[in-house]
């Protein structure tokens, strides 16, 4: 057998040799230097069982001679056809930067190549059971080498490995530390945004990418793409910090890609470096997608500010926000008895701590995109430490408003959150707009959702001024309530009936802590009984606080010792040793065959993925898609019921349909970039693809309705 194999690998290698003897028209390759030359390096001598091993193949060109990248653009890419050698299986070849290079006077041809020498690195993984003794690891490699013309090349290459019950290095070291310093960062370049740059409705479609750097010779080599063939020429343009770059793509497939991988390349210390990345495509009017509800033209960012702004207003009516609503109704009634000057102050107040809060959440999206990483709107109820956070402090303004405990200038450790109930004054105007945001995130209002995946993917100050336009229009019915002190005398008046509206409206505040709290169990599971236990101790510590330590008179001193004790001992106890609330579980994600119901003849649900759309979608089977996540107020009281009706699991199955959820609780990347793709900023959102592939999806209204749905998927079974 061994014999065999290489009669086999000499036969491919001297065809190819004949091959460079009949395009040259010259002397055999076999009289003469060729121009190219290979040879194969090993990293070990010695390897042990289940040891990887890295193998190196090295390329010497002579002066004027090149070969190819992986996507050789114009040319052929250089492949390593490795012999089977028992106990040893090769890796995926790893590419080195490689240079552009253009020719052509008056078409310019784009390839990416190597020239004088080049290393390809393979990893060699050695299996656990292989036998101990000596290998040959042998390959055929295999290239196009140009210089004023184009001839194949190949070499057999090999190299001896010793299996065995140690491992030791090759001289060889700076071989391979020269050659991996070569291989591109797969570390994030950045921050970087793509987007289609022209209608889908062309062969030749560009797209531009903003890359935040400062660095000469930026640019954009493409991996090989199935849907589309990135051309070469790549326009630049200088703004501040950032580059733009422009390329055009030609479709090859049924529809354009929503992503395109590759790398992004930069000049430092005169070398040139590269970072992989994949850029999602966004666009107002993506080609992956058609609109059953806002429309699809391009619109200008004054009407998206619009919509911004009408969002933030709508917000004031959802679930999130209603016990906020109802504790300013109370202010405003109170507020009725004094001075008009007064009462503008505490309404600007008011609007000032919304206007922060969202200043600090665009801050927060700014610096986590800067990071590299994907943002989204309500990312911060995907870090169960704030869920925790938030839910002690909801359970204290309950409590308050109850009239457990009342705030005081001696009650430092609960004023701020006792504040935002009880207290009418500046810093409790301001903390109820605080307040007002935290509770808002969860929800996303029509509108919202469509102007803030507009905003995530433009500048830092574009962000920033759309997170204040929301902020306005949650703001706006409080402001205008204030600034015209007239329109409260539409109020009732002030009474005693205000106490008791005050501890009714303990327990919609009390509903929002409870669910709250039931939004930990994802991170915890079981443990999240501690916070239970922890919320009791509060609750009991408040009520110790205010009954003898506020209301008292005797023994204030040791109630006020049994108070700091219950906080003290219920935090070290339940949350930091039982709960252990700074290591939340890390699930491993059911298969993407998995199928689930939500409830006993609901619909039959499968895990979103890429693969799994493709899949069904190769099928010929309409599919319907909820992004969604367990913190979602809107997704779970308004969309959840829309898409479990009767009519909706009724069409289903009539159109043979499948349905897949994308759950957001936990801020999944995968499900960030994919929301990116349809300019959304959060969920929900749902999506409905066409039994026919060639079709784009259909992306349906942010709160749809059943008769919308139904008439989506009729649509897409056609």
């Amino acid at each position: 057998m061994h014999a065999l194999r290489w009669l086999v690998l000499l036969s491919v290698a001297l065809s190819c040799a004949g091959a460079d003897f009949e395009f040259r028209g010259a002397a055999s390759p076999f009289t003469r230097q060729r121009p190219v030359r290979a040879r194969l390096v090993l990293s070990h001598e010695i390897a042990k069982p289940g040891e990887t091993i890295m193998a190196g193949v090295e390329l010497t060109m002579e002066s004027g001679w090149h070969t190819y990248w992986q996507n050789p653009g114009v040319g052929e890419a250089t492949k390593i056809l490795w012999a089977a050698s028992e106990g040893l299986a090769p890796g995926p070849i790893q590419w080195p930067v490689p240079e552009k290079y253009t020719t052509g006077e008056e078409v310019k041809l784009t390839s990416y190549i190597y020239h004088d020498r080049v290393v390809l690195l393979a990893p060699i993984q050695v299996a656990d059971n292989a036998p101990v003794g000596l290998r040959e690891l042998s390959a055929l490699v295999k290239w196009l080498q140009c210089e004023k013309i184009c001839v194949p090349g190949s070499n057999l290459v090999s190299a001896m490995l010793t299996i065995g019950n140690e491992s030791k290095l090759t001289d060889e070291t700076n071989f391979f530390a020269q050659a991996q310093s070569r291989l591109p960062s797969k570390q994030g370049p950045g921050t970087v945004s793509a987007k289609w740059d022209q209608p889908p409705n062309v062969t030749n479609r560009a797209f531009v990418i903003e890359w935040s750097t400062a660095a000469t010779g930026p640019d954009f080599f493409p991996f090989t793409n199935a849907f589309a063939k990135v051309g070469g020429p790549t326009a630049v343009a200088n703004t501040g910090s950032n580059v733009v770059l422009r390329k055009t793509a030609t479709r090859d497939g049924p529809e354009w890609p929503r992503e395109i991988a590759g790398l992004l390349v930069r000049k430092e210390n005169g070398l040139l470096v590269g970072f992989e990345t994949t850029l999602q495509l966004a666009d107002a009017n993506f080609a992956g997608a058609t609109s059953a509800g806002v429309g699809g033209e391009t619109k200008s960012i004054f009407v998206w500010l619009v919509y911004a702004f009408l969002g933030g207003l709508i917000l004031n009516i959802m679930p999130c926000v209603l016990p906020v609503i109802a504790l300013k109704i109370l202010g405003f009634v109170s507020q009725s008895r004094e001075q008009p000057g007064r009462v503008r102050t505490l309404g600007l107040l008011y609007t000032l701590g919304v206007v922060v809060s969202f200043l600090v959440l665009a801050g927060l999206v700014i610096g986590v995109k800067a990071a590299g990483q994907k943002a989204g709107w309500g990312m911060q109820f995907s870090n169960p430490q704030f869920i925790i956070v938030l839910t002690v402090i909801v359970t204290l303004v309950a409590l308050n408003l109850f009239g457990v405990f009342e705030v005081t200038l001696s009650g430092r450790a609960v004023s701020a959150a006792g504040d935002v109930a009880s207290r009418h004054g500046g810093a409790g105007a301001f903390m109820n707009g605080v307040l007002a945001t935290l509770l808002a995130t969860p929800c996303t209002a029509p509108f919202l959702g469509a102007a803030l995946g507009f905003a995530f993917v433009q500048p830092a100050p574009v962000i920033a001024l759309f997170f204040v336009t929301v902020a306005l229009g949650l703001a706006l019915p409080y402001l205008l309530l204030s600034w015209n002190p007239r329109w409260l005398k539409f109020l009732p008046k002030p009474g005693a009936w205000m106490e008791r509206f005050k501890i009714a409206m303990g327990f919609p505040m009390l509903a929002t802590a409870v669910w709250l709290f039931t939004l930990t169990n994802t991170h915890y599971g079981k443990r999240v009984w501690w916070l239970g236990v922890f919320l009791v101790a509060v609750a009991m510590a408040v009520w110790i606080f205010g009954e003898f330590v506020q209301r008292g008179t005797k023994r204030r001193g040791l109630s006020l010792a049994l108070v700091l004790l219950l906080f003290g001992g219920g935090y070290l106890y339940a949350v930091e040793k039982q709960l252990r609330w700074r290591s939340p579980m890390v699930e491993a994600e059911g298969g993407e065959s998995e199928t689930f119901q939500e409830a006993p003849g609901g619909i039959v649900w499968r895990r979103w993925s890429a693969a799994n759309v493709t899949k069904f979608r190769a099928e010929g089977r309409p599919i319907l898609v909820d992004f969604t996540a367990e913190w979602c107020v809107t997704c779970n009281t308004v969309v959840k019921p829309a898409l479990e009706s009767a009519s909706v699991r009724a069409k289903l199955k009539e159109v043979n349909a499948v349905a897949l959820l994308a759950d957001y609780t936990k801020f999944p990347p995968a499900i960030s970039a994919e929301l990116e793709k349809y300019q959304r900023a959060g969920v929900p959102m749902v999506l409905v693809y066409p039994k026919d592939a060639s079709k784009p999806a259909i992306v349906l209204p942010e709160l749809p309705t059943p008769g919308v749905i139904v008439q989506a998927l009729e649509a897409a079974s056609k």
